[in-house]
């Protein structure tokens, strides 16, 4: 039997082996690393081993939306692990039942059949997986710059980035160009975007590549990878009835938009339809991987008749199940889909008021505590520079403020601003300064 070396369990002392384990040992898999250790965290705080301090406005992974180590899911945690973790998935247990009940409760009808995962990609590799099954199709349509997941079935459907090198991804599966407001590819006479017409010319190209057998459109409500591109109201009626008129499910993917982080429980409540399928993760628990995919009785009998299987390791799992009954309580109980309604005008406000200061600041948009700020190097024509982008993040990091920035072809960065829905004003009121002396000292740079 091999000895392994003891873990660290205290701070990381200056000049240790850390990074040189890291680069040695850790696949690289997206970017670098952050070249801070991270010892550990609170509320909307993360904290280097070193003492530093610093500002988390992404939520972990878009996904603590109730802050770090929040008291309520620290206290589930503990006592679930102490009496059930993990069981064989063929069995049930009352914080499973119970969630499905509850998530049902917070959607309007149909939604209410639910299916417990772990990941995001893994909840929509399931929910193709049932639209493909139930159809009896398998052709799939997602949004030009979407993102659903690194699994087979989601990583076909996404088209952000991670598509080269890896050989052919599932046939059937078609973009669609994303109604983007702020870079419209049609226009209307007087340049504003015309996505009636975007939308009538993707189905007329869907329709001449399609064989016939289209399953299921799957997207996102507003495109977070993307760039927080935010479709118009309107757009998603009419993209359901294309889906409608074609006999496809529209699956809506909420992993990041899901559970109060717009202003309102769901971001498709804003429109007025409702999802064949709907997918759920990171906010849902918060910040451990629970997953959920929510549908109705009568797609849940078509698929279960004709023998869907979706068994998994932890499926159904007791732990993460009663953590996600108690983000629901916390949610309800502290109105927290108002807060981020309020929260996210005084973020609007302040990056206004920001933009009254910076010319390369070229655009804001987003919902709720979900708010994307593009960088320009010309707002005339809205140029955008990766090096900007880049150099604004850096300084930001050093200045003590998380930021996650996309960089996409055409498009010289988008931050994606996120921060938990537990954020004071105060924590909202320093990251804005923060990023403002960026932006400032970053411009005014040779």
């Amino acid at each position: 039997m091999v000895a392994l070396p003891p873990s660290s369990t205290v701070l990381t002392p200056p000049g240790s082996t850390f990074w040189a384990d890291a680069d040695r040992h850790l696949v690289r898999y997206g970017g670098g690393f952050t070249r801070e250790v991270i010892q550990r965290a609170s509320g909307s705080f993360v904290y280097t081993a070193e003492g530093r301090e610093i500002l988390d406005f992404t939520s972990g992974q878009m996904s603590a939306i109730l802050g770090h180590s929040h008291p309520a899911i620290v206290e589930t945690v503990q006592r679930q692990v102490a009496t059930l973790d993990h069981l064989y998935s063929g069995m049930l247990s009352r914080p499973v039942v119970d969630l499905a009940r509850r998530l049902a409760g917070t959607l309007p009808a149909p939604l209410e059949k639910v299916l417990l995962l772990t990941t995001g990609a893994e909840s929509n590799e399931a929910a193709l997986r049932m639209a493909k099954l139930v159809t009896g199709k398998h052709e799939i349509v997602s949004f030009a710059r979407s993102w659903h997941g690194m699994t087979q079935a989601a990583a076909s459907a996404t088209y952000s980035t991670g598509r080269k090198g890896y050989g052919p991804s599932a046939p059937g599966n078609f973009a669609i160009p994303v109604p983007h407001a702020y870079r419209p590819d049609f226009t209307t006479p007087d340049g504003e975007l015309d996505w009636c017409r975007q939308l009538d010319f993707a189905f007329d190209l869907i329709d001449a590549q399609s064989t016939g057998s289209l399953a299921a459109c799957l997207v996102e409500p507003i495109l977070s990878s993307g760039g927080i591109i935010e479709p118009p109201p309107g757009y998603f009626t009419a993209l359901q009835k294309k889906c409608r008129e074609r006999g496809m499910l529209l699956i809506l993917d909420e992993a990041q938009t899901g559970l109060c982080r717009t202003g309102t429980w769901y971001a498709f409540e804003r429109d007025g339809v409702v999802p064949d399928i709907l997918t759920l993760s990171k906010t849902l628990g918060a910040g451990l991987p629970l997953a959920a995919v929510v549908t109705s009785a009568e797609i849940e009998q078509e698929a279960y008749g004709r023998g869907f299987l979706f068994f998994t390791t932890h499926v159904s799992d007791p732990l993460v199940a009663a953590v996600g009954n108690t983000v629901l309580d916390v949610l309800a109980e502290d109105h927290l889909d108002e807060r981020a309604r309020a929260l996210g005008a005084f973020l609007r406000a302040g990056l206004e008021e920001m933009a009254g200061r910076h010319e390369v600041i070229g655009d804001i948009r987003g919902r709720g505590l979900l708010v994307g700020l593009e960088l320009v190097v010309d707002r005339e024509t809205k140029r955008g520079s990766d090096e900007l982008g880049a150099r604004v993040t850096r300084r930001c990091l050093e200045l003590g403020l998380h930021m996650n920035i996309v960089q996409l072809p055409r498009m010289g960065g988008v931050f994606r601003i996120a921060p938990p829905l537990t954020a004071t004003e105060e924590e909202l009121a320093l990251g804005l300064s923060i990023l403002d002396t960026a932006i400032g000292e970053v411009a005014a740079a040779p």
